[in-house]
């Protein structure tokens, strides 16, 4: 008959130690640092249907990961000015992790029927998510840059503020290409002295640039860097192909809330790459 080994009992005074501390003079440690009760009853409901719910709660999850990979993405550009490419290539990591996070947000809401929608899109009014201060600071950062979206913000000084500081920095691409010219790749003066505040358009010299870090005897950190912004600019796309399903399936082609053209303008968002030469270059590896 075998035996097994009975546990040894604990002292008394073990227990006592590993129970949790329950009492406190004002609200719990964990309350004054993730200000749980603030964020739990940010849900201001204007109808009475059910699925609204997990419509506002999914959106402001939204904006809270928004927020994250802008702190992120402005990690990485300073990292990039002080040629401190492993802690960029850090920041893009983590980012990259957000992101697959953030596109699992589609997921409560790709199965929404036209019914379903329609019956809370009432609500919105002209509310509408091309209307986000912290996405326009993550496409800001991506590249994307277009003053006229700091328009619908004028009402809203601090996040005018910040949009109108992100237009006039360089984006995180900027940072990148910046440093590839200081590690003596042929990036042309156009490239390096555009007006920041306009949208990035694809270099040939660039292209090239990519191509010979790519070709086998690029520093292994600049090329770690490229697959790292490229996962990124892959999951940005996979984003914006997964808004423009679940907004199809929702409400078909029917203009979108805010005035938006809905589909037709996220279909044509869904066609193009950010950080575009890291694409292009691969043809020429």
């Amino acid at each position: 008959m075998s035996h097994q080994a009975q546990p040894t009992p604990r002292p008394a005074e073990a227990v006592e130690h590993v129970t949790p501390q329950l009492d406190f003079d004002g609200t719990t440690p964990y309350e004054d640092y993730v200000h749980a009760d603030v964020l739990t009853h940010l849900q201001h409901l204007l109808s009475d249907d059910p699925g609204e719910m997990v419509f506002l709660v999914t959106t402001q999850v939204m904006e809270l990961w928004f927020t994250c990979l802008v702190h992120e993405w402005e990690t990485a550009s300073r990292a990039l000015r002080a040629d401190d490419v492993p802690t960029a290539i850090a920041a893009l990591k983590r980012s990259v992790r957000e992101l697959e996070a953030l596109n699992a947000s589609w997921r409560p809401l790709a199965q929404l029927t036209p019914a379903q929608f329609n019956s809370y899109r009432g609500a919105l009014g002209e509310g509408s998510g091309f209307q986000s201060a912290m996405y326009r600071r993550v496409e800001f950062l991506l590249g994307e840059k277009s003053a006229s979206m700091l328009v619908p913000h004028r009402g809203a000084p601090r996040a005018h503020r910040e949009l109108e500081k992100a237009l006039h920095e360089p984006s995180l691409y900027d940072e990148v290409l910046r440093l590839l010219a200081r590690r003596g790749y042929a990036i042309p003066d156009e490239v390096l002295g555009r007006d920041v505040a306009q949208r990035h358009e694809p270099s040939p010299a660039v292209e090239a640039a990519w191509a010979d870090i790519y070709a086998g005897d690029g520093p292994e950190d600049l090329v770690r860097l490229g697959e790292v912004l490229t996962d990124v600019a892959e999951l940005v796309w996979r984003w914006r192909n997964d808004h423009l399903v679940a907004t199809r399936r929702a409400m078909g082609a029917k203009p979108g809330t805010g005035g938006s053209a809905g589909v037709a303008w996220l279909e044509k968002r869904a066609q193009t790459y950010v950080f575009p030469e890291l694409w292009t270059a691969r043809s020429y590896v």
